[in-house]
């Protein structure tokens, strides 16, 4: 008997096994791609950490090292040195590279005694040590993260990476643009007594050029003003973290 294709239940009926069909058709090929998303996004950590510490393609200083050499470079300038800092301690491990600093956060958050674990990479370039340290914050619209390599002092930024998940185009996304991460490589930390103070995203800052660098600032993005906030928040807590640890270095 052939079915009556015009009753509203064969279409609820066709909805659902379609429905059903596609999930399962999309949970495979989740599951089949899991593998090479893991991968590369493993690649990218890998290629943001080098570009903090100025490893960048040869052709364009702008751009990433390429995706199928991250993981040789990433050898050769980083290799081992990496360590997890949890309590003002360190221990060298290359489980650094997989912590989740904002699942990190949360926990802290939720549970008062918990100490949060804090990655550190450091890469050795040319001769010249990086310090490089993860941040993250929150922008106008979501997330905002990056790296900043310091030098053996602990004062001076030697190089910057930022990025965003959702800031508007032309504006906060401009976080990403060279003019502005170049702005905070030199840039001090500290101020003349050598307290942390962090960098602030100013306004205003009468240093369009930024030719000073021990104000402990840089110029502000145009029309970016909640997201330039955000930057300086994140880069002040997110560097504050490790400065019980790099004091210790410093006394050593």
């Amino acid at each position: 008997m052939a079915m009556n294709t015009d009753k509203n239940s064969y279409t609820i009926i066709f909805a659902i096994v379609m429905v059903f069909v596609v999930g399962v058709l999309l949970a495979g090929v989740s599951s089949a791609l899991k593998p090479d998303i893991a991968i590369n996004k493993k690649k990218e950590k890998q290629q943001n950490i080098l570009f903090a510490m100025n490893v960048t393609d040869e052709a364009d200083t702008n751009e990433f090292v390429a995706a199928e050499k991250a993981q040789e470079f990433f050898d050769k300038y980083v290799g081992s040195e990496q360590y997890i800092i949890q309590g003002g301690k360190a221990t060298k491990t290359t489980e650094a590279f997989d912590v989740n600093i904002k699942k990190e956060a949360d926990r802290a958050k939720q549970d008062a005694g918990y100490k949060p674990r804090y990655p550190l990479f450091i890469g050795n370039k040319d001769g010249e040590k990086f310090y490089i340290v993860p941040i993250r914050g929150n922008g106008l619209w979501d997330a905002i993260w990056g790296y900043v390599a310091l030098n053996e002092n602990f004062d001076t930024v030697k190089g910057a990476f930022f990025d965003h998940k959702g800031e508007t185009p032309g504006l906060g996304a401009n976080i990403k643009e060279a003019y502005f991460r170049e702005d905070f490589i030199g840039e001090k930390i500290v101020d003349a007594n050598g307290n942390y103070k962090g960098i602030e995203v100013k306004k205003g800052n009468a240093d369009p050029t930024n030719e000073r660098k021990d104000d402990n600032a840089v110029d502000a993005l145009a029309g970016a003003t909640i997201t330039g906030n955000g930057v300086t928040a994140m880069v002040k807590k997110g560097i504050k973290s490790y400065m019980p640890y790099f004091n210790t270095l410093k006394k050593s």
